[in-house]
This record gives structure tokens, sequence and C-alpha cells, in this order.
């Protein structure tokens, strides 16, 4: 396993590239100015700027915008018309957001699973029963036969 500055130097040289290339992902539709202006990110650790760079190149790549990133948790958590409930989760930073819709499909894709799950038993048990109900009569009879 590599360090961050491993990392850093094998990928982008050094952690001005590195920070070049974040704040190149970072524009108006994916950054909040959260960081402090007389730090910046020249001053965070390199793992965060690691983490920070795939984070917003997934999400530039998927998305595009924040703005379609907040639909898309909308969406899959099924409150496209909540107003209230985007504007509260627009404030968060993109990090955030990409963390809640990955939580949020992988919750959706398990719910789909389990109800596909109890829908397909039910479906088999229903042609089952009447096989079940016509075998005994069957074995009544045998048990009948064989007592005589």
């Amino acid at each position: 396993m590599k360090t961050p500055l491993a990392s850093v130097k094998e990928t982008f040289g050094d952690k001005k590239a590195l920070v070049a290339a974040i704040e190149k992902l970072t524009g108006e539709e994916l950054w909040l100015g959260r960081t402090s202006k007389e730090k910046g990110l020249s001053h965070v650790s390199n793992a965060k700027l690691l983490k920070l760079h795939a984070t917003f190149s997934t999400v530039k790549e998927k998305f595009g915008t924040r703005a379609k990133l907040i639909e898309a948790i909308a969406t899959l958590e099924k409150r496209t018309k909540d107003e209230g409930y985007k504007a509260r989760i627009s404030a968060y930073p993109v990090p955030r957001l990409w963390d809640l819709y990955q939580a949020t499909e992988k919750r959706s894709q398990r719910a789909t699973k389990s109800a596909a799950k109890k829908a397909a038993p039910a479906a088999k048990k229903a042609p089952a029963a009447p096989k079940k109900a016509a075998a005994k009569p069957a074995a009544a009879k045998s048990s009948k036969t064989s007592k005589k």
C-alpha cells in the first residue's frame, strides 16, 4: 500500500499540481467556498486532497453539477417535489452529497432485491398449493387400501 505522498508524486508530480487539478474541477457548479482564504487547499493533507480529487472527478463525470447530483438523490429517495429537502441538502458540500447518494443508491437496491425475493416465493407457493391438495387424496386412498 502506498503512502499518500507517494500517490501524489506518482500521479501528479507534486502537491501544487494536485491542488491545481482540484481547483480546476471545483468550479461554480461543484464547489462550496468553505476553505480558509488565508490557507486554502495547499494546507490540506495529501490524503484528503486525493479523496477530494477522486470524489470531484467522479461527480463531475457522472452528474456534471451539484444540482444534478441533488436531483438524483431526491429521485432515489422519492422526494422530487420536496423543495425544503432539496434546499437543506443543497447546503451540503459535494463529498457529503456523494456519500449520501451512494448510501441512498445502496439502500434502494437492497429494497428492490428484498421486494423481489418476497414476491418470488409468493408466486411459487400459489401454484404449488393445488398440487399438494391433489396429492393428499391419492395418499389417503393408498393408505385405506393397505389397511384392508
